[in-house]
């Protein structure tokens, strides 16, 4: 069916998207965006940082509204429902039986408590993460005094694989972004399990990052790592989420660890408590209660809005697409098939065209020559970018 351009299809209904709001213009002016800081100049589209420029679910304004009016702010107890919350939305969205007890609520970001675990970790031996990669892991280690090292992830014609080939002894962790963080590649089941069996053979924990699964497009489905793994490897494998990226509310830090082992997990709330961090948190607990329990519609419309989005960039940017997006709202570009110059393909990106991207070489040796841009976008922003590629 087709939209009228008022959200009403030919058969009467409302679109989903159109419900939601997604193709109207949203306005983020005066709300502090760090996103929209990054724009250099005025008329700059900033799409590099991993931010979507939608409204958010009513559900979460509408809970933050009533928690709001109830005047008392004071420290709040971790309500343990919310861990059922937790595996009862694993396994609607994505049939994986989560165990409760698993489940770690966390009152920080996933970034944070990634630190927070490496801290627990406190690793002798290396730590590894492919390439090209989220470079907050590499930044993490050296921060924390971690010896960082990278492993290339092979090109295969549908796209990266996830290395086969035994690890490093000795290694102490693999750290992976699960969908692939700068790509959108939705990891296979059997390459997570490979990796897996390699990192346990090291006598390494893999640690899969997964704040980007919830947002895997329609036709594909999210492996979880816990779960994927099968039992004889859950106790070397940690998984964070988050539902910030999700539901677009990042702004309010939440998180939670799925943690099978039970001795690490009881030494990662030690870690948290000591850095004064404890399970549940008031506006932590508001947002994702109301995420999980009323989300999903939401979810949904957001879900075929950003595949139809991705649809229309692919098609109009072809070979230069490396990998085409199977989740969130990321494309990974080569330069040098737009016509960019790679070792400045940013800069010119946004000097010929007037849109900001994330340089491909934030994401290790392995981006080198590429772009990453966030096509999380309300509609008419979509049209102009489209418009201004035209520039190229």
């Amino acid at each position: 069916m087709t939209d009228d351009g008022t959200g009403r299809r030919a058969d009467g209904l409302r679109s989903p998207s159109a419900a939601f709001a997604f193709d109207a213009p949203f306005d983020r002016t005066g709300t502090g965006s760090s996103k929209w800081a990054r724009a250099a100049a005025p008329g700059v589209i900033p799409m590099g940082l991993a931010d979507m420029d939608l409204p958010g679910p009513p559900a979460v304004a509408e809970a933050l509204e009533r928690r709001a009016r109830h005047r008392a702010y004071g420290y709040t107890v971790c309500d343990p429902a919310g861990r059922a919350l937790v595996a009862d939305w694993y396994r609607a969205r994505h049939e994986a039986a989560v165990d409760p007890d698993w489940v770690l609520l966390l009152p920080c970001s996933p970034r944070t408590a990634l630190r927070l675990l490496l801290d627990t970790l406190r690793p002798q031996a290396p730590v590894l993460s492919p390439t090209p990669e989220w470079g907050g892991f590499a930044q993490l280690c050296r921060a924390a005094g971690i010896d960082h090292r990278e492993l290339p992830l092979p090109v295969g014609p549908d796209g990266y694989r996830l290395p086969d080939a035994p690890l490093p002894r000795p290694t102490a962790a693999v750290l992976l972004s699960n969908p692939h963080n700068p790509s959108g590649r939705v990891w296979p089941a059997a390459e997570l399990r490979a990796l897996a069996e390699r990192a346990a053979e090291a006598e390494a924990l893999l640690v899969s990052d997964e704040v980007h699964g919830d947002l895997t497009h329609p036709g594909h489905t999210h492996p979880v790592a816990v779960t994927t793994v099968g039992p004889a490897l859950r106790h070397r494998v940690v998984t964070l989420n988050s539902v910030g990226k999700t539901f677009n509310c990042s702004g309010i830090p939440s998180g939670f660890a799925l943690v099978p082992d039970p001795a690490l997990r009881a030494r990662f709330t030690d870690t948290l408590a000591g850095y004064g961090l404890w399970e549940g948190g008031l506006l932590e607990q508001t947002v994702q209660h109301a995420a999980l329990r009323e989300g999903g519609p939401w979810l949904d419309a957001l879900l075929a809005h950003l595949a139809a989005a991705r649809t229309r960039l692919t098609e109009r940017l072809g070979p230069a697409v490396r990998s085409t997006p199977q989740a969130s709202y990321l494309l990974w570009l080569d330069s040098a098939a737009l016509g960019l110059p790679p070792a400045t393909a940013r800069a010119a990106l946004l000097e010929r065209c007037g849109l900001e991207a994330s340089a491909g070489a934030d994401f290790g040796p392995g981006g080198t020559g590429a772009l990453r841009l966030n096509y999380a976008l309300p509609g008419p922003v979509l049209d102009t970018v489209l418009s201004r590629l035209d520039r190229l």
